[in-house]
């Protein structure tokens, strides 16, 4: 399972990179899109990846998904754009 690991990171890196995306156009639309683009592209890829039935799948697709859960809940959904707090 270290490619969980892995794919905690590979989400971690395609947040940060989505955020400057997002803040770049300084409007909470952006920061909606971007939040939804990235959730979607998170549990659609993993998804994909877990039914795709292979270990180094099935690893890399939990660890996106649990990635998008760990940073949820230590930036309380700042990072990820589920806190409505961002859209103020």
């Amino acid at each position: 399972m270290a490619l969980a690991f892995v794919g905690v990171l590979v989400f971690i890196a395609a947040n940060v990179l989505m955020a400057l995306l997002a803040f770049s156009t300084q409007s909470p639309v952006g920061i909606g899109v971007a939040a939804v683009v990235l959730a979607l592209g998170t549990f659609g890829g993993g998804i994909l990846l877990v039914r795709k039935g292979e270990p180094w799948s099935k690893g890399l697709g939990i660890g996106l998904m649990a990635g998008w859960a760990l940073v949820s809940i230590v930036s309380a959904g700042f990072c990820t754009g589920i806190n409505p707090g961002v859209y103020l």
